[in-house]
């Protein structure tokens, strides 16, 4: 049984360590907050005073993080008093260049190193569904598999170093242009007189069809359940979307690509965000938007 540090046990850190006890691994946790200590030491979690203390004789470090600031900050604390040949697994999503920092740091120290993010959000995190976007060489990657397989469904091998942050920044790009598209299409046909139900039924069988209306539609009692038919309680919250839109433009801005859809939706979200969407998922575009239609 391995013994496996966990460092950051917020809404998507505490249901993965729940996942690591429950297929039998020895998980001890640290966070820095009280109020996630206290929710992870009552789910079971032993938990340590410090982020050292944790990963002291573990043979896996496995960090969710919020920022690359702070995961920088944190490998600088634990790398040093990891057991010699430890695997180190970065979860959070957090920029590139933090990224392969986080590698250089623990490759220098001799231990192995996997920066995988991951989709899926807090229901996947809790189901043990998620799919991890992992850069790494191969012998890294190959032993993270035990883990990350007790976490994740879909465990994609995306290439060295920071390959995993890059798969991660371009496939929220694509999701956060999508699901402003699919809100501003349910929003016209409101306006139109077309009924959301027919809007969905064609659109989910035809050349529109994309996870944006397919799985996680907007709108309330239309398609699969979705957080539109909870009040637009998060899933993966409004401020995490625009957090990863911009990582996305620090991406490009930093290898000089140009992505003006990923810049627009990043602006929309920070307006979304300012006007209230601050506790709403990321779909709450679309009453956001059906509001601002109204007033016009």
């Amino acid at each position: 049984m391995k013994r496996v540090a966990f460092i950051g046990l917020g809404n998507m850190g505490l249901p993965m360590a729940v996942n690591l006890l429950k297929n039998g691994f020895d998980v001890r946790g640290f966070d820095k907050g009280a109020t996630a200590a206290s929710a992870a030491l009552a789910a079971g979690v032993a938990m340590e005073r410090s982020a050292i203390a944790a990963v002291t004789d573990a043979d896996v470090v496995v960090t969710m993080l919020p920022n690359g600031a702070i995961l920088r900050q944190v490998y600088g604390e634990i790398v040093p008093a990891a057991k010699a040949g430890a695997l180190v697994i970065d979860c959070s999503t957090v920029d590139v260049e933090s990224a392969r920092a986080a590698h250089d740091m623990a490759r220098n120290a001799g231990l192995k190193s996997v920066d995988a993010p991951v989709s899926g959000g807090v229901g996947g995190a809790a189901a043990g569904t998620l799919t991890f976007m992992s850069g790494a060489d191969v012998e890294a990657f190959e032993a993270a598999r035990p883990i990350l397989s007790a976490m994740g469904k879909n465990l994609v091998h995306c290439g060295e170093a920071g390959a995993g942050q890059a798969a991660k920044i371009c496939n929220n790009m694509v999701l956060g242009i999508s699901m402003i598209a699919v809100c501003e299409a349910f929003a016209l046909a409101d306006k139109l007189g077309l009924s959301r139900q027919a809007m969905f039924d064609v659109v989910s069988t035809s050349s529109g069809q994309c996870w944006s209306i397919n799985t996680y539609c907007p709108a309330p009692g239309v398609g699969p359940k979705s957080p539109a038919d909870n009040e637009y309680k998060p899933g993966f919250a409004a401020p995490l979307m625009l957090k990863d839109l911009g990582l996305s433009q620090q991406a490009a801005a930093s290898v000089g690509v140009e992505t003006p859809l990923g810049q627009h939706a990043a602006e929309i979200y920070a307006r979304f965000v300012a006007q209230g969407g601050t506790d709403k998922d990321f779909s709450g575009i679309l009453p956001w938007l059906a509001a601002r239609a109204n007033e016009a």
